[in-house]
Order: structure tokens, then C-alpha cells, then sequence
């Protein structure tokens, strides 16, 4: 039996999946690999480094920073989150991130991005800093319009959400046949088609397929979340999930309202500990 951890996007409300992750760290609960979707990739590479508290952490610390993000990196950088700045500064030098650690936990972890040319999802087994920095994770947390497009090796990438928003079937397909999952939206959500579709229309026009897989995204989605429902029912994985809708926007300034977030998932963790537990069976 291999056990897994699939961590979904959602920009901020990825600070629900930090404070649920830091409570099953804390509690001695390491599955045998983990994929992360965005800010779940971000964020959720943390758990293989084993550094309880850091996404909470520095986030809240530079949350207001102009240099971390918001609408002057936008307008100066082409990026939402600074790329220099969050992806390099942050790690290697404010809030230092353990890659010996990482590197050496056997656990692995993997990063969901979509290939702009083809629309499909990529799935990349992120090993060590050695392999092109923080730029897999940079790109699968690239979200469309606000983003640059981030080439690794002549593939352009962007957000993993717009192929494969929660990679269960990747990750069953894997050999990972015990899996918890961690979304960020509650229980009957239902995602509607992109409001910003005609825009994206025009500014990727070049990427047909890219428009094609942001078209069907919501279909996908909802269709996955079925998927999911029928398997939960069974008690063939364990979804944790806010109870209700987040209280947090895509960008967030407020370092309070970020521990806010982070403290909700950390309750509902709390809650659900007993039932991971028996889960995994440890």
C-alpha cells in the first residue's frame, strides 16, 4: 500500500492546506509521496522539507511587502508574486528553506503545471533544488493573465489547476492506492465556466489548446470532484475540506486574515486527526 497526499490550488485559500498540513506534520504523519497544484505545490513542499510553520510564516511576514506581490509586481514584473523576489530571495535567504532536508526525505513530491502548446497537464517528480531551482514550482503556481509564461527546457508552462485541478487519477495511476485530499473549496461546490474566458481568448490566442483546456475547466473539475465523491462514499480515500467558503481573495494583504485562514484549516485538521489516522493506518 503507498500512501498520498494531493493538495489542491486556490492562491490564498492555500493557506487553509498550510495550517491542515502543519497539524499532520506535527502529529508524525508523513505519507509515502504528496502532489501539490499550485499554491498546494508552493506551499505543500514544505511537508517534504519538514518545516512546520514556514508558509504561515513568511507569508504573513511579507504579505504587505510590494516586493512579495500584488499590483506592483504586476505592473513592473509581468508577475502577480515576484518571481525574483518569492522565488528566490524568500528561500534563500529570508526564511531559508531546508533543501538537505528535502532532498534526503524519501517521500516523494510532485508538480502538476499545463503545457501551454498542448494543454495538457505535466507531472513532474521535483527531486531537489537542482533541477531548475524553484522554477517547476514557480510555474505550476502561475495562474493565467497575472502570470508570465515560465519555460523549463523549451516546454512553457503555466498553472497546473487549468489541466488537472486535483491529480486523484494521476496519483492512483502512480501505485498510490490509500490517498488523502486536501481542497480548498467546501462540500458542494460547483465551479462555473472562467468569467475571463474572452480576454484569455485574446492574450492567448497564440495557444489554442491552452484556451481549449481553460474552456472545459470547470467541466473537468466538477467532473473530478464526482469522481472523488463516489470513492469517499466507499471510504476508498479521505477528503478534508473547509466547512464553509473561505473568507480570503486570490491576493491578500491582511496578515491576519492570512492566520485566519491558515487557523481554519488547522481546526479542521484537529477535528479530522482520529480519522487520518485510522486512514493511514498508523
Amino acid at each position: 500500500m503507498k500512501t498520498g497526499l494531493i493538495l489542491e490550488g486556490g492562491a490564498m485559500r492555500g493557506m487553509f492546506t498550510a495550517g491542515v498540513i502543519d497539524v499532520m506534520m506535527e502529529n508524525g504523519i508523513e505519507p509515502d509521496g504528496a502532489v501539490g497544484v499550485s499554491a498546494g505545490a508552493a506551499f505543500g513542499c514544505n511537508y517534504k522539507s519538514r518545516q512546520i510553520g514556514r508558509a504561515i510564516r513568511y507569508n504573513m511576514r511579507f504579505c504587505k511587502d510590494r516586493r512579495y506581490g500584488g499590483m506592483y509586481s504586476l505592473l513592473t514584473s509581468g508577475n502577480l508574486y515576484n518571481t525574483d523576489f518569492c522565488y528566490g530571495e524568500v528561500p534563500l535567504k529570508h526564511d531559508v528553506f531546508d533543501f538537505e532536508t528535502y532532498k534526503n526525505n524519501p517521500m516523494e513530491f510532485y508538480v502538476v503545471c499545463t503545457d501551454v502548446e498542448t494543454g495538457e497537464a505535466v507531472y513532474r517528480r521535483y527531486d531537489s533544488f537542482e533541477d531548475h531551482g524553484f522554477e517547476w514550482i514557480r510555474a505550476s503556481a502561475s495562474m493565467p493573465l497575472v502570470s508570465q509564461i515560465v519555460e523549463i527546457d523549451g516546454q512553457k508552462l503555466l498553472d497546473g489547476g487549468i489541466a488537472d485541478s486535483i491529480p486523484i487519477r494521476f496519483f492512483e495511476r502512480a501505485g498510490y492506492d490509500r490517498n488523502i485530499i486536501v481542497l480548498t473549496q467546501p462540500a458542494g461546490y460547483v465551479k462555473k465556466k472562467n468569467a475571463l474566458l474572452p480576454l484569455m481568448k485574446l492574450v492567448y490566442r497564440k495557444y489554442p489548446k491552452l484556451i481549449a483546456a481553460i474552456a472545459n475547466r470547470h467541466l473537468m473539475y466538477n467532473e473530478t470532484l464526482a469522481y472523488i465523491a463516489e470513492k469517499e462514499k466507499r471510504g476508498e480515500l479521505l477528503v478534508i475540506r473547509p466547512e464553509t467558503k473561505l473568507p480570503i481573495g486570490r491576493v491578500e494583504k491582511d496578515p491576519e486574515k492570512l492566520r485566519e485562514i491558515y487557523n481554519i484549516g488547522r481546526a479542521v485538521a484537529e477535528k479530522q486527526l482520529d480519522a487520518i489516522q485510522t486512514f493511514l493506518e498508523i
